[in-house]
């Protein structure tokens, strides 16, 4: 159940960065945000998962459009001490293994995100 926020209460989030110059299909490219959703989850602190599971569990999707403004990120968002995972592909279906096709950050105060995410476009 989705808990209603006071004026003073922080918002949580969690972003999920896909690289668009992949071309991935749709369901591949929701398979990578789910793996890259719970591979930051694990690394969060524990009061950050549970606000976050009682604010809705927000997760907002973005992408960039090379492989360098991921490692920028994934390094802007360990600056920070943000919970930040990078998602490479078993190379099964669509692309070669290894490709890194992913990041997620989070989850963690919205504030504390947005100083990492907030110029990037939604996916």
């Amino acid at each position: 159940m989705r808990k209603l926020l006071s004026r003073t209460e922080k918002e949580y989030k969690q972003c999920l960065v896909l690289r668009a110059d992949l071309k991935l299909s749709k369901g591949k490219a929701a398979a990578q945000a789910a793996h890259a959703s719970i591979l930051s989850y694990e690394l969060a602190a524990v009061r950050d998962k549970k606000k976050w599971k009682e604010q809705g569990q927000k997760k907002v999707v973005l992408k960039v459009n090379t492989l360098d403004e991921i490692y920028n990120l994934k390094y802007e968002s360990e600056k920070f001490d943000l919970p930040v995972a990078i998602v490479e592909d078993a190379g099964l279906t669509e692309i070669p293994p290894g490709t890194v096709t992913a990041l997620g950050i989070g989850p963690a105060s919205a504030e504390e995100i947005d100083r990492v995410t907030k110029h990037l476009d939604l996916l």
